[in-house]
């Protein structure tokens, strides 16, 4: 992240400015032969720069851009003749593979595929361009063959064309993907390669009717924003995390993710074409304009880029081409429109959003950022980047709709019902509105606040809160998906605590709920799910809990098994889900699980999972109160990420258990997590372990792995070190509150 310089064998080979896009080096150019041993330098530059985007410092900016080297880096081989890279190239609408539809339908779809070649040899070739289509099955369907003659240093771009007879459309209901896989031949040599997962679908905004996707009204787009800050590792999150983020939220029930603000790591991208999840590209900024021509280059340098490597993605459904939240001139606005056209020029290209109230967006931009009172004022379909924000002021940033998950059950629930009211007023539409995107389901690291982010349905590791819940319990009941958890749901957002609320709250997408206290009262009541409003509504069982009738179960007639919750859901006159809640009696052990959501860990030296420790009694009820330090250790092929420098290990329980971040060695073997209590005693929670294996990396590493450190050292740029009054701080924090207002903060 930042500003890079990129040595080969200790000479300067590229610099480059920003920290989200890709970038490449030629080490053939670079005098590197094939079978040699080269070294590569990075310098990574993190400071503060105005001159690039975001721009903004990182002591007022509202996200954290945490340095070095966060994704992956590749080593590809090719041939003197091959299909060039997309961004390397450096051409509009060109480079790489670009594959575009035209007449899509439910009886057939034109699929064009443009695929460039380079010869960067001294003699012409001539080759054949092999292409072909399959489906998830693996079965070839369409073949295309070309013939092309390339001089040498000659660049052509082949185009090719073939037609789906009934293709399996791609929605977030029905994920489907075919792979376009090529072959570059000279005679019957393959010489170069490559494929390209696609998807064949058609969205379209139509103003006031709404968002239709595939000739079909859609309905409301229901998602969140998305920043890449993960508990202790900040950014460098790897692939099998970027999947898990995407499998969250479309369990969660989200259908779309705004990514908030800056592209998505490439492995993101991947996961949202194959569970099913829309997603808005932004370029990086927010809040910051330099009135230097080169940042305004910079920025549109961006908006390329992301285009080219994004362009074939079925999930991309609309560019954020702007800076969010910026007051830019009226020509920025109208460029960046422009190179975002020019780069996609094609029928059924993802449209540009953009806000409101920015210079030239409610005139030409085709979907505006707004809130259903918006509607009538512009003539496109209007979508909300950013809901269920409710704080005070910008300085203190108290809000109801943001609770820590270790604040427990009253603030979760607050959070989770003030959620309810924003999520509801997405569905106060003539149809105009098409949805929007809740700030924020992950909690995360900001630059100028000393708190992070706590308005996440997640927490940072991962872990759910409440509101999770809520999301979760919009989702159709008989809805159908591969990979994602749906169908009928309940939960009981109460713990039984002696601190709990008398109004129990449930959330289900059932007809009705059936609630049963202590094995004995029971009530019935309906979900509802009134025309333009929430789906479904929370269910609220007024006084249905008294502390004073549970101590009377317990203490005085001796029957504690008798305390529990029994919520259950029912459709058609049918109990079809249920949920039983116990309160957690004294703290007796410790339990551990793999939070890996079906995705085995990759022996690749990078890989992680969460691994958590609860703390439960004998019955194994979660003790949500309980308040032990957890020590961690590992055995195998595997090793803890953090220390207790950090409060990584050991590890407060929060709400009930203790995260642990277990990153994988590059040797494939079993693991063996093994926690207990801190300070152990008679009384203590019994200790617990687990075992799990990592699996083998899809491809070789093309490194020597050194962990011994040389040398230790710290660029810093004085001007960075920044000692600010209480007065000055303020000032900066008022005109970042000022900008949000300016751009409409909505519930």
């Amino acid at each position: 992240m930042g500003k890079q310089k990129v040595f080969v064998n200790g000479k300067l080979a590229k610099e480059n400015v920003g920290g989200y896009l890709p970038i490449t080096v030629d080490l053939t150019a670079q005098g590197v032969k094939a079978g040699e041993t080269c070294l590569i330098a990075v310098l990574a530059d993190n400071n503060d720069d105005k001159n690039y985007p975001p721009g903004k410092t990182q002591y007022t900016l509202d996200f954290a851009y945490h340095g070095g080297m966060y994704r992956d880096v590749w080593m590809i081989c090719k041939n003197k003749v091959a299909i060039t890279d997309a961004i390397e190239a450096g051409k509009v609408a060109g480079g790489g593979v670009f594959v575009h539809y035209d007449n899509i339908g439910a009886k057939s779809a034109d699929v064009n595929i443009d695929t460039e070649l380079k010869n960067n040899g001294s003699k012409a070739k001539s080759v054949t361009l092999e292409t072909t289509l399959t489906d998830k099955s693996g079965i070839i369907f369409k073949k295309i063959s070309s013939k092309i003659t390339l001089k040498p240093n000659e660049t052509k771009t082949v185009n090719q064309k073939t037609t789906v007879v009934n293709p399996h459309l791609w929605s977030p209901e029905t994920p489907n993907l075919y792979k376009v896989n090529l072959l570059v031949k000279e005679g019957k040599t393959a010489i170069d390669g490559g494929t390209v997962r696609v998807g064949i679908r058609k969205a379209e905004f139509r103003g006031k009717k709404g968002f239709y996707l595939n000739d079909k009204p859609y309905g409301q787009l229901m998602g969140g924003n998305r920043h890449q800050d993960f508990a202790y590792v900040g950014n460098a999150v790897p692939n099998s995390q970027q999947w898990r983020d995407v499998k969250r939220l479309r369990d969660a029930g989200c259908t779309i993710v705004r990514a908030a603000h800056y592209p998505q790591d490439p492995a993101f991208m991947d996961a949202c074409d194959e569970l099913g999840m829309f997603i808005i590209v932004a370029t990086p900024g927010w809040q910051f304009w330099n009135k230097d021509p080169k940042f305004a280059e910079n920025v549109y340098q961006n908006i390329k880029e992301m285009i080219r490597r994004d362009r074939n993605h079925p999930s991309v459904l609309l560019w954020e081409p702007i800076l969010n939240e910026t007051r830019f001139p009226l020509d920025f606005s109208l460029k960046a429109l422009k190179i975002t056209k020019d780069e996609f020029p094609y029928p059924g290209a993802p449209g540009a959003a953009a806000d409101l109230h920015s210079e030239g967006v409610a005139e030409n931009y085709d979907v505006v950022y707004g809130w259903p009172t918006d509607e009538g004022k512009v003539k496109q379909s209007l979508f909300c980047r950013e809901f269920g924000e409710n704080v005070d002021d910008w300085y203190a940033h108290n809000a109801n709709n943001r609770a820590a998950r270790h604040w427990g059950e009253k603030p979760m629930l607050t959070a989770a019902l003030s959620l309810a009211e924003s999520y509801d007023a997405m569905f106060h539409t003539t149809g105009q509105f098409v949805g929007g995107a809740q700030w924020h389901p992950f909690d995360h690291q900001r630059g100028y606040h000393p708190d992070p982010y706590w308005g996440g349905i997640f927490d940072a590791f991962r872990q759910p809160k409440y509101a999770y819940y809520l999301f979760k319990s919009q989702v159709k009941p008989d809805l159908k998906l591969t990979n994602i958890e749906t169908g009928p749901m309940v939960f009981v957002a109460n713990e039984i605590t002696p601190f709990s609320e008398k109004d129990i709250v449930v959330f289900s997408n059932s007809d009705s709920v059936r609630l049963t206290v202590y094995e004995g009262k029971s009530w019935t009541k309906p979900v509802i799910k009134a025309k333009n409003s929430i789906p479904n509504a929370p269910v609220i069982f007024e006084n249905a809990f008294d502390f004073w009738e549970m101590r009377d179960v317990t203490y005085k007639r001796k029957k504690p098994d008798l305390i529990s919750f029994l919520a259950e859901g029912i459709i058609d006159g049918k109990v079809v889900c249920s949920e039983k809640k116990m309160p957690s009696r004294r703290s007796t052990k410790l339990r551990l699980y793999v939070d890996s959501l079906g995705k085995q860990l990759v022996a690749d030296g990078s890989d992680f999972v969460v691994v958590v420790a609860e703390v439960t009694d004998d019955n194994g009820n979660v003790r949500r109160l309980a308040k032990d330090n957890i020590v961690f250790a590992v055995e195998g092929e595997g090793e803890i990420i953090g220390d207790q420098s950090i409060g990584a290990n050991p590890r407060a329980v929060e709400w009930g258990n203790a995260p642990v971040l277990i990153r994988s060695t590059t040797k494939t073997g079993k693991i063996k997590v093994k926690a207990h209590v801190q300070y152990e005693g008679t009384h203590a929670p019994k200790s617990a372990e687990i075992e799990f294996e990592s699996i083998s990396a899809d491809l070789p590493f093309n490194f020597m792995e050194q962990k011994k450190v040389v040398k230790q050292f710290l660029i810093t740029d004085k001007a960075n070190k920044i000692n600010l009054s209480e007065s000055e701080k303020k000032m900066l924090l008022d005109e970042v509150e000022k900008q949000q207002t300016q751009f409409g903060e909505k519930k």
